[in-house]
């Protein structure tokens, strides 16, 4: 590329010239300041004319963010159920005395022992007397060999072989 020529390929010296132009046409103009923005201070009336105007909804929300706003809103009440639960179990188990207990559970124990005696009772008339008499030799044969087979290093098994 040529020193003499811009990027463009326009000579330096018409460069400079359109830049000055350019610099000279702006500055003559006068500079015009445009509202950005109005601001209406008059106080609204609390009443009017004119008829409300429908404003629909048009924002989206999507579907998993739904089902996860569903879901942790059932998490916290199912977590707060139990909780509640918990709490109540736990009062009722602080309020426990001895006195209490045996007041609930002794007719409980009572009622179990009669029905233990009244059961050993029936199965006592109930069982026949057996006596039985063997007559003869009686022996009785073991081998133990000691062939053992132990496996595992942490939870070992061994096992034994007897006939």
């Amino acid at each position: 590329m040529d020193p003499q020529h811009t990027q463009y390929g326009m000579p330096e010296s018409e460069a400079a010239a359109e830049a000055r132009r350019l610099i000279d046409q702006w500055a003559t103009q006068p500079v015009r300041h445009h509202p950005t923005a109005i601001r209406d201070d008059s106080p609204v009336p609390a009443f009017g004319t004119t008829p409300p105007v429908t404003q629909p909804d048009h924002r989206s929300v999507p579907a998993w963010a739904a089902g996860i706003a569903v879901a942790s809103i059932g998490v916290g009440a199912g977590v707060t159920g139990i909780g509640c639960g918990a709490w109540l179990v736990l009062q009722g188990l602080a309020s426990v005395t001895l006195a209490g207990v045996l007041m609930v559970t002794l007719p409980f124990a009572g009622i179990a022992m009669v029905a233990t005696a009244i059961g050993g009772a029936i199965s006592k008339a109930r069982s026949a007397v057996t006596k039985n008499v063997y007559e003869g030799p009686v022996t009785q044969h073991t081998e133990i060999h000691n062939n053992s087979l132990t496996r595992g290093m942490f939870f070992a098994r061994t096992r034994n072989e007897i006939r």
